[in-house]
């Protein structure tokens, strides 16, 4: 069993529960270093190269993230946070009172978040390999900055939401997702089972990452230097011309 800080809560109780696999929180980082990332150099032309290798990594860990959806953990499946429209708004709307709905693992309004990232990322990825085999012109390179920036606000919301679901809760969500360990009751502890292909399975994922951006780096640098000396030649060129 995962679950320590036992205490009595009312007539049930209440322990701090494993509830985010090892996968789930290499995932989860890994997409916010990447898109991160991939978003800050997307106007850059001398940095192209490193913007489409978080690109692909972005496609990478979606891939994933949808496999370990249905063969992951109880918490990582689809299947536990299928919420309608009605369940999200309600959750929204149990904010504002002083008895918020809990969820041991994605909130009715947090599990739209998630799927929202992951068909962005996934228009994202794709109309970014358009535009970079130059298929569809300017109109799919407008329509991936379209959805890159949909992508943003949609991460803000969700940071936002983190953040009100934390304070009603009165629980660090932000640090659940680094620890994996988050409130609840007897039944999330008895499915919180120990299994130690899971710590295997982030490792193996995070070591992929590594070596995919290390391969990039090594194959993709003498490219943006030779684009960097290019671009200081013809700068060179054009002042003197003046």
């Amino acid at each position: 069993m995962k679950a320590q800080m036992t205490t009595a809560a009312g007539n049930g109780t209440v322990a701090s529960v494993r509830v985010w696999d090892v996968p789930v929180r290499v995932f989860h980082w890994l997409l916010v270093i990447s898109f991160g990332a991939a978003y800050l150099l997307g106007d850059s032309e001398r940095w192209r190269q490193i913007h489409v290798m978080f690109g692909y990594t972005v496609l990478g860990l979606i891939a994933f993230r949808i496999l370990w959806g249905f063969v992951g953990t109880r918490y990582a499946r689809f299947t536990s946070f299928l919420h309608g429209p009605r369940a999200a708004l309600r959750y929204v709307g149990s904010l504002a009172s002083r008895k918020p709905e809990h969820h041991v693992g994605h909130n009715p309004a947090g599990s739209w978040a998630v799927y929202a990232m992951l068909a962005l990322g996934v228009a994202t990825g794709l109309s970014g390999y358009l535009t970079l085999n130059e298929f569809g012109g300017d109109a799919v390179e407008e329509l991936h900055e379209i959805l890159a920036n949909t992508w943003l606000v949609v991460v803000f919301v969700h940071v936002a939401g983190v953040i009100a679901s934390s304070v009603a809760h009165r629980e660090n969500l932000a640090r659940a997702m680094l620890t994996g360990y988050k409130r609840g009751d007897g039944e999330s502890i008895r499915a919180s089972v120990s299994s130690p292909r899971r710590p295997i399975v982030g490792v193996l994922l995070a070591s992929a990452v590594l070596i995919f951006w290390l391969g990039s780096l090594l194959i993709g640098g003498p490219t943006i230097i030779e684009r960097s000396s290019q671009a200081t030649m013809a700068q060179t060129a054009e002042d003197d011309d003046d």
